[in-house]
């Protein structure tokens, strides 16, 4: 059969005809109808689909050990955003993106302790409880804590000037699903902008910012793993989030206490199997 405008969507559907796994299988013939659709609609020329292979392929080499580009580009169309919201856990907290900086280890730290260790910036203590949606606490749950400096970036992406594990932690709750550290208030900051996703940012007259957070991957035994932000309330650009990540019941007061700063976030985990 001739390969045709008409014809063509179906021919490479039915490549995959033989495919073992039905799940693959399900979402290879669905890339195959919505791309194909795509293109039917936009009909690039050759020199435009040259140009979107190119930027695929330097997003590609922009990817290493401490960035993450292929992460971004999802991030600032919103489909990590919309897979996190579509895998949201009815009746927990709210989940939002990883982001790209989730590259290493946090370190085991304990209950109390600080991740900054760098002994700049406002200080700022964080308390919260890790609950199941019923409100039983949850001791020994796992909290992975990451966030950047005061100035806005993180610890890998300055090597020369932050210990590794700045701004890194991981807790374990007490007896009562208790947990509290210490750190200092994160800032807003740009995505990184100096490569083919920047460059997609300048062309659409789209801002890179994202208002202040600190990262949050909450696990217990038994319930459903919750990846997850505190946002600081009085943070810019909680409403132009440049990956579409605030929710408004993740915005955290961070009282000022005078000599510091004070912030408290419960967490709710959904039992497995809802």
């Amino acid at each position: 059969m001739d390969f045709t405008e008409t014809s063509a969507e179906q021919a490479v559907v039915d490549s995959f005809a033989a495919t073992t796994d039905p799940r693959l299988k399900e979402i290879l013939a669905a890339v195959t109808r919505h791309l194909h659709a795509l293109v039917r609609e936009v009909r690039p020329t050759m020199a435009e689909w040259e140009q979107a292979i190119e930027f695929l392929t330097d997003v590609g080499h922009t990817c290493d050990a401490t960035r993450q580009e292929f992460v971004l580009l999802s991030d600032v169309f919103g489909v990590s955003m919309l897979v996190e919201t579509l895998n949201d856990s009815d009746g927990g907290t709210e989940a939002t993106v990883l982001g790209p900086f989730h590259l290493t280890e946090s370190p085991q730290r304990e209950l109390g302790d600080s991740i900054d260790l760098l002994g700049t910036g406002t200080p700022c203590v964080i308390t919260g409880i890790v609950r199941a949606t019923d409100g039983t606490p949850l001791p020994g749950a796992s909290v992975d804590i990451w966030q950047c400096t005061e100035d806005g970036f993180y610890d890998v992406q300055q090597p020369d000037r932050q210990p590794p594990g700045n701004g890194r932690g991981r807790f374990r709750t007490d007896g009562d699903g208790k947990f509290w550290f210490r750190t200092v208030v994160p800032s807003h900051y740009p995505i990184p902008a100096d490569g083919p996703v920047g460059r997609l940012l300048n062309a659409t007259g789209r801002h890179p910012y994202r208002p202040a957070h600190v990262h949050v991957i909450a696990e217990a035994a038994g319930h459903h793993s919750l990846t997850t932000h505190m946002f600081v309330a009085d943070s810019p650009y909680l409403d132009s989030d440049a990956v579409f990540a605030v929710k408004r019941s993740l915005i955290t007061e961070f009282a000022d206490r005078g000599s510091h700063r004070e912030a408290h976030f419960d967490i709710r985990l959904t039992p497995d199997g809802k």
